[in-house]
């Protein structure tokens, strides 16, 4: 992250207003984006899936999978999104995440931290916060992680420790072309443990951006849990 250009923005900050990163309109200094664009995003409300979060339209009460989650096996306990990636979330994050708007992790984060008052999380104890890593050749073309810049954030507000427990040791094709299954196959020994790297009887939170089917996380939950993990629950800001 190129940190020389935040004495000018700084500087900047002083004559120029803060403005909604959405529509523009001013916002009070520190915040990114307007209430009115706020308001706009789709929060993932029940029913939804206790496997992966995947919403449904249909009246059902009660807990259940959906058939994403029913045939296959997902190595994580559950996989919570606050919100829809859609209009305004999907907007801010992939601006956060393609064109540098690194300040912008500070409302995603914020959309991370409304996702751990779920059911599923709230309440329960972790020991560590851990981000989906980045192959080191897309690391280094993106210049940062977003998954553990957000995972500082929240884990720097839960008092947990970051821990970079896992590496991507092969680079995958870009995910968007594949369905479930290929998603899977696709990903398969992507990850791996990093070298003295304890797992054992420890209960993690797994951090990413975006879910979209749930197969780099399963994945990278398998790792986990074949390292001796005692739980795995992932969060992340958004779903597809």
């Amino acid at each position: 992250i190129d940190r020389t250009l935040e004495p000018l923005r700084a500087v900047a900050s002083l004559f120029y207003p803060a403005l909604c990163a959405v529509c523009h309109a001013p916002v009070k200094r520190g915040d990114y984006v307007c209430q009115d664009c706020l308001d706009k995003a789709q929060r993932i409300v029940a029913p939804f899936c206790a496997k992966c979060s995947e919403p449904f339209s249909g009246a059902i009460d009660g807990e259940f999978n959906c058939a994403n989650c029913a045939h296959r096996t997902l190595a994580f306990d559950a996989a919570v999104a606050a919100y829809r990636s859609r209009g305004v979330v999907r907007f801010v994050i992939l601006q956060f995440k393609y064109n540098r708007q690194l300040h912008l992790r500070h409302p995603v984060a914020e959309w991370l931290q409304e996702a751990m008052s779920d059911g599923r999380l709230r309440g329960r104890n972790f020991d560590c916060v851990v981000p989906v890593p980045l192959h080191p050749a897309r690391l280094r073309e993106r210049g940062f992680n977003q998954a553990e810049l957000l995972a500082k954030i929240l884990g720097q507000r839960m008092n947990l420790t970051l821990s970079r427990a896992l590496e991507r040791t092969r680079y995958t094709t870009t995910q968007t072309a594949f369905d479930r299954i290929d998603r899977m196959e696709n990903l398969r020994g992507a990850f791996r443990l990093r070298k003295r790297i304890d797992m054992r009887g420890l209960r993690v939170l797994l951090v990413d951006d975006i879910l979209t089917t749930g197969s780099t996380l399963s994945e990278c939950a398998r790792v986990l849990r074949e390292a001796g993990a005692h739980s795995v629950y992932a969060v992340t800001a958004a779903r597809a």
